[in-house]
């Protein structure tokens, strides 16, 4: 059940310098809400202010597009590009690995008892996601 198999072929190297944790979970808040705000994206991520720094550095390293905003040209909106994307999907694919890898370790007993315990922990990430506007954790 928890086997992990790599498409034959597929590269283990990274196609860019590995992605910092509020860099990934600012890209993925951008992919589940394309176009979104920087004060709404500093809402969701619950950052008092979302650092112009890190937007910046995004943009510049080719995986964030700032357009601005139609309705108020003072305001940027945020977008993924193909870059983007296909980091993300790295991203998930080496965490995925990665889980499959420990818990492929795990005695059968306790296999089991994670399977058993999906179900509520779906219904978690649910709850979670309906409390932080349909955002789901991945």
């Amino acid at each position: 059940m928890w086997a992990i198999q790599r498409a034959p072929g597929a590269s283990r190297r990274l196609t860019g310098p590995r992605l910092r944790g509020a860099e990934v979970e600012l890209l993925r808040l951008v992919e589940s809400r394309p176009g979104i705000g920087i004060p709404d994206a500093a809402r969701h991520l619950h950052l008092e202010q979302l650092g112009v720094t890190l937007v910046n550095r995004l943009a510049r390293d080719g995986h964030l597009v700032r357009e601005t905003d139609p309705a108020d040209r003072r305001a940027a909106r945020l977008l993924l590009n193909g870059a983007a994307e296909r980091r993300l999907a790295d991203w998930r694919r080496r965490r995925t690995e990665l889980a499959g890898r420990h818990l492929s370790r795990l005695d059968e007993a306790d296999q089991e008892a994670l399977r058993a315990a999906l179900p509520a922990l779906r219904r978690l990430s649910g709850r979670r996601a309906a409390r932080h506007g349909g955002r789901r954790a991945r």
